[in-house]
């Protein structure tokens, strides 16, 4: 007897595309501190490009649904996701605006800032997204940011509730208003910042971090996952805290981990694994993710494999 095709997952993303202007200094500066970089380089990026190479380099059918210039970064940014997989039939080219950029400073250890400038994100529209209606539909997991216009990011989550598809909210960088969005969401990602913000409950203490998760679940979130950095990860699952450890590697930068992250925790959510099998393998994605230079270090299916039959 034939053993049965595995059935790739499908997942649509809706997001920001940006390019990565990054510095690497000793520290970063302070306040009103110049300090002189290491070196300068220039990537692609945003949350949403990001998230959607993750996942295509997983293995999963990844359409992705945004807005890039009629600039040399936007066709840049398609090449970029054409060659990693990703379909790019839904992302538009808008007249008279430069894609997004990304300005990060990294340290030595590892630590980051990032400033934004939105540029053709700001021009994906409701009406981008019902073009794409008929994607997000047959999509197993439909997962979204908030580097595009709000009433954008309601329309996919709307659209996703509407045909019973998974939903994922990535709820950063951190706006108040997101909150409206929590019933809609299957699934929400703070990091600890963004959790801490959206529910004004501070530390990382198992109490606190109860809370925290409870505050977004009474919102009407399905399901509360928070990265924690170095802390790893946690989410409550019926009830109970549950709390994983990162994987020990030796931080190069970590640009881009979180959007690792979530991709990985889509593939595998959108593949039917448990929540806490799919929080083990994106905590491996991530930790690998962490050990590489830049935003473009999202690993393969294999290389998470073999780290974590490495590691576990």
């Amino acid at each position: 007897m034939s053993t049965p095709a595995k059935i790739t997952p499908k997942i649509v993303v809706v997001g920001s595309i940006n390019a990565d202007f990054i510095v690497e200094v000793k520290a970063l500066p302070r306040a009103n501190e110049t300090v002189m970089g290491k070196s300068f380089t220039t990537v692609i990026g945003g949350k949403g490009l990001n998230q959607a190479v993750a996942m295509a380099r997983l293995g999963c059918d990844t359409r992705m649904v945004g807005a890039v210039g009629d600039d040399a970064f936007g066709q840049q940014a398609r090449a970029y996701l054409k060659a990693n997989g990703v379909n790019d039939l839904h992302v538009e080219t808008v007249a008279a605006m430069p894609t997004g950029t990304a300005h990060i400073t990294v340290a030595t250890d590892g630590q980051n800032t990032i400033a934004v400038a939105p540029g053709a994100n700001a021009c994906v529209t409701p009406e981008m997204i019902d073009a794409a209606a008929h994607l997000i539909a047959v999509a197993d997991v439909v997962v979204v940011q908030l580097e595009i216009p709000l009433e954008t990011v309601r329309k996919a989550l709307e659209i996703a509730r509407a045909h019973g598809v998974k939903t994922i909210l990535n709820p950063a960088p951190v706006d108040m208003a997101a909150l409206a969005l929590m019933p809609l969401a299957d699934v929400v990602t703070p990091n600890d910042t963004e959790l801490s913000s959206l529910t004004g409950i501070e530390g990382l203490g198992d109490a606190t971090l109860h809370a925290a998760l409870h505050s977004l679940s009474k919102a009407g979130a399905g399901q509360v996952v928070a990265t924690l950095g170095s802390n790893g990860c946690a989410a409550l699952i019926e009830g109970t805290l549950i709390r994983l450890p990162a994987f020990r590697v030796e931080a190069v930068d970590a640009t881009g981990a979180g959007d690792v992250f979530n991709g990985a925790l889509a593939c595998e959510l959108a593949g039917g694994r448990s929540l806490i099998d799919a929080l083990e393998f994106a905590s491996a994605a991530a930790a690998i993710s962490v050990s590489r230079p830049s935003a473009n270090s999202a690993p393969t299916r294999a290389e998470v494999e073999a780290f974590l039959s490495e590691t576990v």
